[in-house]
């Protein structure tokens, strides 16, 4: 072999190289700074920025870039890319909500008017249902769509993008009637074999078939080619109910894999619309280092998810917190301790959590309305806290502009 080979094969070795893969870097557009742990989307894979902000990918036509704190793009590829920070804000909508003129018009009004930018809409709800007009063949089966809000999901999101808000599609996973109804076999259970019922006499998945993930993630996946900025999984957990069977042995370690192997997959899936991820948790959750019996743990669950959001409602803090016994007369040490507590917990950033927060009466001490008081002081821990933003939860989706004035 010559040494003028060898060179050659040398040269074409290092100009197929430079031609395969592409050198860029993310940067703050506010700042100029680099972006640390970005995600980088191309052609089906998923790649990350080091800690200068730099990453390298084969070469490609459109990449995915986002990252906790940042709005997400789609764009050609640059050698230097700018993204612009964002903080959603949002509005919990059930699908009946967002569908009707007149919730959906108060909506749009307090996003024209207040610090609201986002909403957070049902695309699958606490039983089971589907609101839009999906492709799956299980949900067809199972009569999932009896009641479709949205006969034209991609139009409906579109609308609202027109209109700069952010749009997050929320996914209940693990509760759901209608799918255990059509599947009892893959249902959680009583040992002697009962099919378990929740106070609210909802149905529950074993969350260890992953037949139904499959259905679960096939939803998802809907909703991200609609054009969601976000997918937020809600009840990705074991019934809070001590006692019953699943497929496998109800124990800590299996409870926590199973959740853990599901958002792992969940992300896998997701990687090619490069959109971002979310799971709902219990607020006591924040301050747990076991799983509560559900399988949820923060810092096992936080390498798969681009935000952790707990629910941070006073009014579900049945014992308080160490120091304040009444939650209700707590609202800002509720949602701030807890928050801190979290991210003790895992290595992330307090962008990497963006909490729920409640917009309800009192069910649980006082029995007080929770108004421009008790909303802005839970504001105000969470952007102490230096959260993304955070979300209001009311279940019969009626919102004033109390305490999220401009």
């Amino acid at each position: 072999m010559t040494i003028r080979y060898i060179l050659f094969v040398f040269v074409i070795h290092c100009f197929s190289t430079s031609v395969a893969a592409m050198e860029g870097m993310i940067l703050d557009e506010s700042t100029d700074k680099p972006i640390a742990s970005a995600i980088i989307t191309a052609n089906g894979k998923m790649y990350r920025t080091d800690r200068e902000g730099h990453y390298q990918i084969p070469h490609t036509d459109i990449i995915g870039i986002r990252a906790a704190g940042y709005e997400r793009i789609f764009t050609h590829f640059k050698r230097k890319i700018y993204l612009k920070k964002f903080h959603p804000k949002a509005l919990y909508l059930s699908s009946y909500g967002a569908a009707n003129k007149k919730i959906m018009g108060n909506a749009k009004h307090l996003i024209r008017t207040t610090q609201i930018n986002a909403l957070v809409i049902d695309v699958k709800t606490d039983r089971g249902e589907i609101a839009y007009d999906s492709s799956s063949p299980v949900a067809k089966e199972i009569g999932a769509q009896k009641r479709v809000s949205f006969p034209q999901l991609k139009d409906f999101i579109g609308e609202l993008k027109e209109e700069g808000v952010y749009t997050i599609a929320r996914v209940v996973c693990f509760k759901d009637t209608t799918f255990v109804r059509a599947f009892p076999q893959l249902g959680a259970k009583y040992p002697n074999g009962t099919l378990y019922r929740d106070r609210e006499g909802s149905y529950w998945i074993d969350p260890s078939h992953k037949q139904a993930w499959e259905y679960l993630l096939t939803i998802a996946e809907e909703s991200a080619k609609a054009g969601f900025d976000e997918i937020q999984f809600d009840y990705v957990r074991f019934p809070d109910k001590r006692g019953l069977s699943f497929s496998v042995k109800n124990r800590q370690s299996e409870r926590v894999r199973i959740i853990t192997e599901f958002l792992e997959y969940a992300r896998f899936r997701l990687i090619p619309y490069n959109v971002f991820i979310s799971i709902d948790i219990f607020g006591y959750v924040c301050w747990n280092d076991a799983d509560l019996g559900i399988g949820q743990r923060v810092d096992a669950m936080a390498p798969y998810v681009d935000y952790i959001s707990p629910m941070l409602y006073p009014s579900s803090f049945q014992v308080g917190i160490p120091g304040y016994p009444n939650p209700v007369k707590a609202n800002y040490q509720i949602v701030k301790h807890s928050l801190d507590k979290a991210l003790e917990k895992s290595s992330g950033s307090p962008l990497a959590y963006r909490p729920w927060l409640q917009a309800f009466k009192d069910y649980a001490f006082d029995r007080r309305n929770y108004g421009k008081k008790e909303i802005s002081e839970q504001i105000r821990a969470s952007e102490d806290f230096g959260s993304n933003g955070w979300m209001l939860w009311n279940a019969g989706n009626r919102y004033s502009a109390e305490g999220i004035e401009k």
